[in-house]
């Protein structure tokens, strides 16, 4: 059996010896072959079968309506006011969600990361929205494991048990053994899935168009964040597309020692139904576990941030569901991801982006910051960004005053959530999957470290990826990290090294390289000048010294001492320099003699001794005239 052969049961082949699961159910057949979400198809298949359309519309509206009216009650005789009635009613708002099914648990996690469009109030209940719901009928499992796969259970499996080991909005899994005895674990997808997500979705998506045609409040639209939603529940529901993921995400980080990724059994696996490698780990928000295990949970959360950087900044192919089932600690060290149908790409130009936002936010330039959101696409390019300034100014000014390293994500995500809300900001899809997954992971974190802070986690990645990379936007943004103007701050550029050389795969060899190269490129024009220009100053000093020690006839009165000679070392730059680098984990002296030869080929190398050269003569010349002219020093 192979891939194809699976996918062509999918697309309305059949098999007579398996039950139809989906006509047993009397879900629409249309619905049940739609493999990609088509709002226009999903309009043709109900609008053209009203009876359970209007039977869905009555469960769901009715509920709806009525907490929508009981909203109105409280706000119109102030109780909304009160802090705890308000908290109440977006805890019923959640509650609701769940009992309306999945296509509302997926919208509700969808809205929990748009503070552009739900207050705040609301987001810190939908953020804890869990889509775990009870499993169905083993025999329709192993029904629908049969019909999908074609073929009976037993010449598939060794052995698979009926009841599930647990369960969630989309499917449940159930732990079985190849033939060749591998252990596994086989994901089943709920039957009439796909039929009622379509139809949820269809009904959800004629709200938001209502909601953004009569109700002015709303600026974002509401339609493109469902229809959004739909393109990537359908995706999730594609159980060989997150197989697909699953072997991207292993080889993307198949270097990474630290990270496993569970072997896919493509030829047990189809859209309805995965088979995967079973993990025997625990979750890291286990810490007795954990520690049983010899494990240290900090050196895990240390893994899984870098882990979730490196995906997002790096390789723009990031894991957006990392809640605490999805993320185990093995026993031999590792960090195990499991569950990749909801996985997100960051382009190039976003990454870059995201990147300079930190350097202008690290850097205070709030201005630049504002314009770093138009790029990113929050803000439309005829927004009046002037009003938007000052806000950020309040928002991060304070929560910058400890450092990057101290700043409390959370409340900081709160008070940014403000000023989405206050200002007609339009939260891109990608951005919301990215904080969803940073705020998850932080969750996951501070319940190993109550003091843990993500930002101050997540920064020595920003300053290793803003030094290593190539990129020119980031050497530009290098540049207004490490310059105040034209004046090269030795502060920024020791905080920033010092940070990234704390990362355990800081490239030195490359770091020096690029430190090189900026040195004598155009744009280290200021940095050079300064250690000519300090250096034709302390060689001057040095030299002076050595004529006043000179006694009437060249007859020499004393020699230069070792601490004398010392003071070249002593000239501004090089000496700050050389602290820095003294402070750099695993930086010796080997590696900067291996570059001497590179530094002697450097046209602007040799230009700056010229220049010193040059300096010192006309300086000393200079001394010598007014030596012996008579004058004083």
């Amino acid at each position: 059996m192979n891939a194809s052969e699976t996918k062509s049961n999918f697309e309305g082949g059949s098999n007579d010896n398996f039950p139809k699961i989906d006509k047993d159910l009397g879900d629409f057949i249309e619905a049940a072959g739609l493999l990609e979400y088509d709002p226009v198809t999903i309009r043709k298949i109900y609008t053209g079968n009203p009876e359970r359309l209007i039977k869905r519309v009555f469960q769901t509206l009715v509920p709806i309506g009525l907490f929508l009216l009981g909203v109105a009650f409280d706000k119109l005789f102030g109780i909304l006011k009160d802090s705890k009635k308000a908290k109440l009613r977006a805890k019923e708002f959640s509650d609701l969600l769940v009992q309306l099914g999945p296509a509302f648990i997926k919208a509700g996690q969808a809205l929990s990361t748009r503070p552009d469009i739900i207050p705040q109030i609301v987001l810190e209940e939908l953020a804890q929205l869990q889509d775990q719901l009870p499993g169905f009928e083993s025999d329709l499992a192993m029904a629908c494991i049969e019909q999908d796969l074609k073929a009976p259970i037993k010449k598939i499996f060794k052995s698979l048990d009926k009841n599930p080991i647990s369960a969630a909005s989309l499917g449940q899994v159930h732990q079985g053994y190849l033939l060749n005895g591998q252990k596994v674990a086989v994901k089943v997808q709920r039957p009439g899935l796909r039929e009622q997500i379509t139809l949820d979705l269809y009904i959800v998506r004629n709200i938001a168009f209502w909601l953004n045609q009569n109700v002015s409040l709303i600026r974002s639209d509401l339609v493109a964040l469902i229809d959004e939603l739909g393109k990537r529940v359908f995706e999730e529901m594609d159980y060989l597309n997150e197989a697909n993921n699953a072997e991207k995400f292993k080889k993307l980080h198949e270097h990474n020692k630290s990270i496993a990724v569970p072997r896919i059994y493509k030829e047990a696996t189809s859209r309805r139904v995965l088979t995967m490698e079973w993990i025997d780990g625990v979750k890291l928000t286990d810490l007795n576990a954990v520690k049983k295990m010899g494990i240290n949970p900090d050196e895990m959360i240390d893994i899984g941030v870098n882990c979730s950087l490196q995906q997002l900044l790096e390789h723009g192919f990031f894991h957006a569901d990392p809640h605490p089932g999805n993320l185990l600690a093995l026993p031999d060290g590792r960090l195990c991801y499991l569950d990749f149908g909801m996985m997100s790409e960051v382009s190039i130009e976003s990454r870059t982006g995201l990147i300079q936002a930190v350097v202008h936010l690290v850097n205070r330039s709030f201005q630049k910051l504002s314009k770093d959101f138009v790029s990113l696409g929050f803000l439309a390019e005829n927004v009046n960004l002037e009003p938007i300034v000052p806000a950020f100014e309040k928002v991060f000014s304070q929560a910058l005053t400890t450092g990057v390293n101290s700043m409390d994500f959370k409340s900081v995500t709160d008070d940014l959530s403000g000023v989405m809300y206050k200002f007609p900001f339009r939260v891109p899809p990608y951005y919301a999957l990215i904080i969803r997954s940073l705020v998850t992971l932080e969750g996951i974190a501070l319940s190993v470290d109550p003091k843990f802070k993500i930002l101050g986690a997540a920064y020595p990645y920003f300053a290793k990826r803003l030094i290593e990379d190539p990129n020119p936007q980031l050497r530009n943004s290098l540049k207004e990290m490490i310059f105040e103007g034209d004046i090269l701050s030795w502060e920024r550029l020791e905080g920033l090294l010092l940070s990234a050389g704390s990362q355990k795969e800081f490239n030195l060899d490359s770091i020096i390289d690029q430190s090189l190269e900026f040195i004598f490129s155009a744009k280290g024009f200021i940095l050079r000048k300064q250690i000519v220009d300090s250096s034709i100053n302390k060689i001057d000093s040095i030299g002076w010294e050595i004529l006043k020690s000179i006694k009437y006839k060249f007859k020499i009165k004393k020699v230069i001492t070792k601490n004398e000679m010392k003071n070249f070392i002593q000239i501004k730059p090089i000496k700050q320099i050389i602290t820095i680098a003294k402070k750099i984990p695993n930086l010796n002296t080997n590696l900067i003699i291996k570059k001497l030869p590179k530094i002697i080929k450097e046209q602007n190398a040799r230009k700056m001794s010229y220049e010193v050269a040059k300096g010192v003569a006309e300086k000393g010349l200079v001394r010598l005239i007014k030596y012996t002219a008579g004058a004083k020093s």
